[in-house]
């Protein structure tokens, strides 16, 4: 938070200096045209240009020391002191050819790697994890990764040439760097809302390399989400009588959506069924504490401002390429354990479309966990059982 204070302190002056610099010179302009210069007038124009360099320059600099000093925090057991084999990096590395950021933290950098994949396609998630999973890192190494248009890997590829198969090639990438770095013959995966069904894709294409996958917040067949979604909302805007909202809906028309305001078109349902889910009394700690994961460690300024860009702007382009993807019909059979947390009151991604997945997929051993007090975020509304049912297949 003090970051954020500082920074929009130092902008503010830039820009009172900037108006103050402009405001001179155009004087000086018309005191020139008019022969009437004032020695005081330049005097008063150094001082401002001083000071709005200096402020540039002061800005400049708070913003690479943040980002040069965002880090994860250290592990501290029971006793304030830090185990001798934990681990807690916040690390940039390099897939096929991207630059992109991870965090890696456990109580025993012997024990099996855990890699949670982000919901979006455009979130961060790696702070939400360390504060709401915190209870896995005494039993996995586990990782979190900015994907390619989030977070601080916001700019490592750009935004238009990211496609399904860049998030697939560097999360194979990640996988493969993860089991030579701490010597697994395999990894497990977790992968929630958006990074469900990239969970499923990265099973389906690299069976070899997962003991087991989880997913959560389950996504299956994405433009028939965006129906189901649409119509729900409308839905419970009639029951509310929210004239304001059915017009909007109304006006937006049926998803899905293309073009350059995907995103704020699909808010309007979304973020509706979003505050729906948080007022549902039967629903645990609802919601994301987004105010607190912004702030966190992890990232720095320009990792802040890009914490909403990826939300924003990766969202827009990528989801409107995932339309025609149907795991009922393209991914049935896989090679890895799958198991389900679902919601039982998640109305952003329909159980009933996770049902019909669950009916027809063929693996070596799958299951359908329901979580009673949940919604879309079972890993979240309920953290601690979701830590114990994952234990329980993942040991």
């Amino acid at each position: 938070m003090i970051q954020i204070i500082i920074f929009l302190l130092l902008t503010l002056i830039s820009i009172i200096s900037a108006v103050a610099v402009l405001v001179f010179l155009i004087r000086r302009i018309i005191a020139a045209v008019c022969n009437k210069a004032n020695p005081e007038q330049l005097i008063s124009l150094r001082k401002s240009l001083v000071i709005f360099i200096s402020s540039i320059v002061l800005n400049v600099g708070f913003i690479t020391v943040s980002q040069l000093t965002a880090s994860t925090p250290d592990l501290i057991d029971e006793n304030r002191n830090k185990p001798v084999n934990s681990i807690a990096e916040l690390t940039r590395i390099e897939l096929n050819g991207r630059k992109q950021w991870i965090s890696i933290r456990g109580f025993d950098d012997s024990k099996p790697v855990l890699l949670f994949l982000a919901g979006g396609p455009g979130g961060t998630q790696l702070a939400a994890v360390r504060h709401e999973l915190k209870e896995l890192e005494r039993h996995f190494v586990v990782v979190g990764w900015d994907q390619p248009g989030s977070g601080k890997s916001y700019n490592s590829q750009p935004i238009n040439d990211i496609t399904v198969e860049t998030y697939i090639s560097d999360g194979h990438s990640l996988t493969e760097y993860l089991i030579r770095r701490f010597g697994q013959e395999k990894i497990y995966l977790v992968g929630e809302s958006w990074g469900s069904a990239l969970g499923i894709f990265l099973i389906d294409r690299y069976p070899e390399l997962y003991h087991g996958f989880i997913g959560t917040g389950q996504m299956v067949a994405f433009a028939e989400t965006e129906v189901i979604d649409y119509k729900k909302a409308m839905e419970i805007a009639g029951e509310r009588n929210d004239t304001a909202l059915i017009e909007k809906l109304k006006a937006n028309g049926l998803p899905p959506y293309y073009g350059s305001d995907v995103t704020w078109k699909s808010a309007v349902y979304l973020n509706y069924l979003s505050a729906y889910m948080a007022s549902n009394p039967s629903i645990s700690n609802p919601g994301y504490n987004t105010f607190r994961d912004v702030f966190s460690s992890e990232y720095g300024i320009f990792d802040k401002i890009n914490f909403f860009r990826g939300i924003i702007n990766t969202f827009n382009h990528v989801y409107q390429t995932l339309y025609d993807i149907d795991l009922r019909t393209d991914y049935t059979r896989l090679e890895v354990p799958v198991y389900f947390f679902e919601g039982r009151h998640d109305i952003n991604a329909p159980t009933s479309l996770v049902e019909e997945y669950f009916d027809v997929l063929e693996c070596p051993e799958k299951e359908l966990v329901w979580f009673e007090h949940s919604g879309h975020s079972p890993w979240i509304n309920e953290n601690d059982k979701f830590v114990e049912e994952l234990i329980l297949r993942f040991n």
